[in-house]
């Protein structure tokens, strides 16, 4: 397994690729590809918690909610994340996801939309999973 998440070119939005050694990791992965587009994570320093759960039994669709979900209450708090972690127990998923408020010291890259079902896969590779999908910028 290379890097833990990366970027595939689309046309008018950007297509984002989780890696991890099980599916919880590379739906993570994916958040942190996702949360990257729009600010520098490094600087980040994960001190507000938001906690996400859903019931989900499609991966596919599973990685979707997530992304999103994750999305939209960052929007509506406010917030840049950049620390998560998803368990799966049956179809119910928790996550946690620890960020900041946006500050003015945090430089502003390109804003995520959402997460489409636009190339979405979830794939479970010989040594590790992969999860992506393009999300709209």
């Amino acid at each position: 397994m290379n890097k833990r998440y990366g970027y595939f070119d689309h046309d008018a939005d950007i297509g984002i690729i989780g890696r991890g050694k099980s599916l919880e990791e590379a739906f993570e992965s994916a958040a942190v590809a996702m949360f990257a587009i729009m600010t520098d994570l490094d600087v980040v320093h994960c001190h507000e918690l938001i906690e996400v759960k859903f019931e989900e039994n499609d991966n596919e669709f599973a990685l979707i909610e997530w992304l999103n979900r994750l999305l939209a209450t960052a929007h509506t708090k406010h917030l840049v994340l950049g620390r998560f972690e998803l368990h799966k127990e049956g179809n119910i998923w928790r996550g946690k996801a620890w960020g900041d408020k946006w500050k003015k010291e945090f430089e502003r890259g390109t804003e995520v939309k959402g997460a489409t079902l636009t190339m979405l896969s979830v794939q479970e590779k010989e040594d590790h999973w992969e999860a992506q999908c393009i999300v709209d910028v």
